[in-house]
């Protein structure tokens, strides 16, 4: 059966639960919409906005300070806007990013992919926002910021390719406000259907599956990351939720990643995945140090996370090197819109 049955089947599911389950499903909606207007569209879309104008503005302009990171991480020089956008902005502003930058003809194509790896990550606005009410210790929030924004960095150190030399920057084209903030509400709006979209599919799990239990918070955190960071809260021990949640703000979720495909075109989401998993990874293991550190009273029970902990390495390791043999490559689309800059 090909991919479009399958798709047809499953929407006419949803749409079946939809029909039968209309009163989970609209409060789900519900949540999905108050979410956007209270939480998302606040901490986002101003991040849109700069990020667009940051680009438009700073790419391919030196920025020495970040010259140690972007080295570090081998881009090319000139593109330190989209490492500190994509650090800084937010999902899917990072990724936005440098997809803008990839259709501007400012990155090749295989730079841009490598950098989706890496250069999309949550923002300081839904860390601080979101997890400061979830700690007893309010430092775990920090450390959390540090870590997520250490294991980046190390995916971009260790991911398959790139160099300082690959790719030299023509200076990015200035853009204006009356241009930008159109683009940014249009981008913003994919955005907020995804979450509310997501967010009632949860409501639904919820009513067939109990999400209270450790696998249900793995499954919410996998699906959507607000709702899979409010989720931990059923564990009284700061420390398991410390490990859950920098493993859920390393990944993303299946919501972010679907916000991110909306962003990204025919870049695709194969080196994407493959970065979020092996940051997923990375992550636990230095939440699992800092752990010690943070909460050194606590008992400690850690044989279900060690598994998840390294179950996306493994997978991230497997995608890598479908990368490598251009199998995640050959199944997107190949078409180039620009011809790719040369090096003087």
């Amino acid at each position: 059966m090909g991919n479009r049955k399958w798709a047809g089947l499953g929407a006419l599911a949803f749409l079946l639960l939809l029909i039968l389950d209309a009163g989970t499903a609209a409060e789900g909606m519900r949540s999905g919409i108050t979410l956007c207007l209270r939480t998302v569209i606040p901490s986002l879309f101003p991040f849109f906005v700069c990020s667009m104008v940051l680009n438009g503005s700073l790419t391919g302009q030196p920025f020495h300070a970040l010259r140690p990171l972007s080295r570090f991480c081998r881009i090319p020089r000139g593109s330190e806007a989209l490492l500190l956008t994509g650090l800084l902005g937010g999902y899917p502003v990072g990724a936005h990013a440098v997809a803008e930058a990839y259709s501007s003809g400012h990155l090749d194509r295989r730079t841009a992919r490598r950098m989706l790896a890496f250069c999309s990550n949550a923002g300081p606005a839904f860390l601080f926002g979101m997890l400061l009410p979830i700690f007893e210790n309010k430092n775990a929030v920090w450390v959390l910021w540090l870590v997520h924004i250490t294991s980046a960095l190390l995916v971009g150190k260790l991911y398959p390719g790139g160099g300082d030399s690959t790719v030299r920057l023509p200076a990015g084209k200035r853009v204006s406000l009356a241009e930008v903030v159109p683009r940014a509400g249009k981008v913003m709006a994919g955005v907020c259907c995804w979450v509310v979209l997501f967010r009632t599919i949860l409501a639904l799990l919820g009513r067939w599956l109990d999400l209270n239990t450790s696998a249900g918070v793995a499954l919410t955190g996998i699906l959507e990351l607000s709702n899979g960071c409010l989720a931990v809260s059923i564990f009284q021990k700061d420390g398991t939720k410390f490990l859950l949640c920098g493993m859920f703000l390393a990944f993303g979720g299946l919501c972010v990643a679907m916000q991110t495909a909306g962003v990204v075109g025919d870049l695709g989401l194969g080196s994407y995945f493959a970065g979020k998993l092996l940051q997923s990874s990375i992550s636990f293991l230095l939440c699992l140090l800092l752990e010690f550190v943070l909460f050194p009273t606590q008992e400690r029970w850690l044989s279900p996370w060690l598994v998840l902990g390294f179950l996306p390495g493994m997978a991230a390791g497997f995608l890598i090197f479908l990368e490598k043999c251009g199998i995640m490559e050959a199944s997107s689309t190949r078409r180039l819109p620009y011809a790719v800059p040369k090096e003087n």
